[in-house]
């Protein structure tokens, strides 16, 4: 998904998938959270974490 020309498409498919009405107001709340969100959440996901070894038997309620 690139930029805000797939995300209105999607954002419209998805709504009418689950039979959400909304109008053009929330469409563009919408669209503009996506267009704040989703340039960070593609940098993250390109980062490759193949050579990072897992943490065995993490203690959640600790710090790192």
């Amino acid at each position: 998904m690139e930029g805000s020309d797939h995300a209105a498409d999607f954002i419209a498919s998805g709504l009418a998938l689950l039979g959400i009405e909304a109008d053009d107001v929330d469409i563009a709340v919408m669209g503009a959270t996506h267009q704040l969100f989703w340039p960070p959440l593609e940098e993250m996901l390109a980062i490759d974490t193949s050579e990072l070894v897992p943490e065995r038997n993490p203690d959640l309620s600790k710090a790192p």
